[in-house]
């Protein structure tokens, strides 16, 4: 049994004037967002034992803020060029590549891709509130967990996991609910 943790990158700072988007830094709001996600998975006292996560800035200021409130600094996450801004199949690649030294893995990164991943690897079915919220939006700073019932990552397929957990900052803060902006 693998538990995959899918973690979408904090709110970025759009009025901040980069020469790539791979620079865009997140703003106030997303560290917010992304410290009351870290409390949360520590507070739920779920595990993580790797990460493997997008180097863009954004990714990586969320990390930073992500791992020591979910009481996971000193894992040293995996930079992996292949997850920026990647498609749902490049994404389920990414994580085949782990092989079976993780049993519960995080990884880190962009929507669409980690969005379309979810709804790949998760089964439509009747009445699912959680592929429903997903379904609507992966708002930034989005926690899913999923199981999957294999012994190598390797073998990860689509329609292969099912939702034990997913949390928007919106959940925890109120005030962190989409001011109908571009979440």
């Amino acid at each position: 049994m693998k538990t995959l943790t899918i973690l979408r990158h904090a709110k970025s700072g759009w009025d901040v004037q980069v020469e790539r988007d791979f620079d865009r830094p997140i703003n106030k709001r997303g560290a917010r967002g992304a410290d009351l996600i870290g409390q949360w998975l520590k507070r739920q006292k779920l595990p993580v034992d790797r990460i493997i996560a997008s180097p863009a800035v954004r990714v990586t200021e969320t990390l930073d803020i992500f791992q020591p409130a979910a009481d996971l600094d000193t894992l040293e996450p995996h930079w992996d060029r292949r997850i920026y801004l990647a498609s749902a199949a490049t994404l389920i690649d990414v994580i085949r590549d782990t092989g079976r030294n993780a049993d519960h893995l995080l990884i880190s990164g962009h929507n669409p891709g980690l969005e379309d991943l979810i709804l790949m690897l998760v089964p439509e079915s009747a009445g699912d509130e959680l592929r429903a919220k997903v379904e609507e939006k992966l708002p930034t700073s989005a926690l899913a967990r999923l199981k999957l019932d294999i012994g190598n990552w390797h073998d990860l397929d689509t329609n292969s996991a099912r939702f034990v957990g997913f949390i928007r900052p919106r959940d925890l803060d109120p005030a962190l609910a989409p001011a109908m902006d571009n979440d």
